[in-house]
């Protein structure tokens, strides 16, 4: 089968940083689908493990955890799917990524794809839905539904690609008042057209654009980019017993700044049941079959941004490029071999 991969770590100006290459499609265990890849996004991830993890000359790695594809193949104790079904999902960082014409994934990390997407349109949305999910609902616990005096929730580079799901998921499933960073013309509206009530300049005074809006202190911040840089600003703006949650990778934060007021500080990583094979694991087959239906029903849209064609290395190096330079909006998908 077709596959994109790497042996060192190199930037994607470099043609060695991602190629083409041949292998033998893979065998799936118990609980594993086969699946044939029909479209696969890219995620900053992706770069991340790219420059950090290597492949060998007789085993390049494989990078890519978004999918959406077609069952061609079930192991014997899977239950929730047969073949021919149309899944999407975002994979495990413990085994071969999804830049291939087939991949294994364990039955528990998929859903089913919905049905009023393309495949294009549904690879935009695994990782990042359950980014947003899992940092909204167990990481910060916001109640589901919409009591008033919710509060407000501030999301710190809101544009990309989970800003993009996360902001939607807010306004539609919560009662926060929904603030989103952003700090261009077009991604402030980007922000705004998926359900921000404000949109804020993180290039300026994050605290005093704010609290302009009329909000002095924010019960939720979500820091999702270039957080050691915002940090400052969010304990400011963090109200007494608040919560801020975070995904990136900062410098150093001084995390005694939060003390005085009370307030926790919380990491999410998507990867984290699958990797420790987690007891509820199972929890991210019935997010994104809640995404899903969520999208059918016309509540929640998919956060493609750009397509970058078919599914090779030239262009896998474009949308890493991409990535890289922090102005991506939305999510960049790659479809087909």
């Amino acid at each position: 089968m077709k596959a994109v991969g790497y042996v060192l770590s190199l930037p994607p100006s470099d043609p060695n940083s991602l190629f083409d290459f041949e292998l033998p499609k893979p065998v799936r265990k118990e609980r594993d689908l086969l699946v044939a890849v029909h479209a696969v996004s890219v995620n900053p991830v992706d770069t991340k493990v790219r420059m950090r993890a290597q492949g060998t000359e007789a085993q390049p790695k494989i990078l890519g955890f978004d999918c959406a594809g077609v069952v061609e193949s079930v192991g014997p104790e899977v239950t929730f799917f047969k073949p021919g079904d149309e899944v999407f999902y975002a994979g495990t960082l413990s085994r071969p990524g999804t830049n291939s014409e087939f991949h294994l994934v364990d039955e528990r990390l998929a859903g089913h794809k919905p049905h009023s997407l393309s495949f294009a349109e549904a690879a935009a949305l695994p990782l990042t839905s359950i980014t947003a999910w899992e940092l909204l609902f167990d990481r910060l616990r916001v109640p589901l539904g919409k009591p008033q005096q919710a509060g407000s929730l501030l999301v710190v580079g809101a544009s990309g690609g989970v800003g993009s799901i996360l902001v939607q998921l807010a306004r539609r499933l919560t009662g926060l008042t929904v603030i989103a960073s952003a700090s261009r013309p077009e991604s402030t509206q980007w922000v705004l057209k998926n359900g921000a009530h404000h949109a804020v300049d993180h290039s300026k005074k994050l605290s005093e654009e704010v609290r302009k809006l009329g909000i002095q202190h924010v019960e939720y911040i979500i820091g999702l980019t270039h957080t050691d840089q915002h940090y400052d600003e969010i304990v400011e703006l963090i109200a007494p017993q608040g919560q801020f949650a975070l995904i990136d990778d900062p410098g150093p934060i001084d995390v005694r700044k939060l003390k005085v007021k009370s307030a926790s500080l919380h990491w999410e990583s998507m990867f984290t049941r699958s990797v420790f094979q987690t007891a509820d694991m199972i929890e991210q087959h019935r997010i994104l079959d809640q995404v899903s239906k969520l999208v059918d029903d016309g509540l929640i849209h998919t956060t493609l941004g750009a397509t970058a064609g078919p599914i090779t290395a030239e262009n896998l190096r474009r949308a890493h490029a991409s990535i890289e330079s922090h102005r991506s909006i939305g999510k960049i998908v790659l479809e087909g071999f």
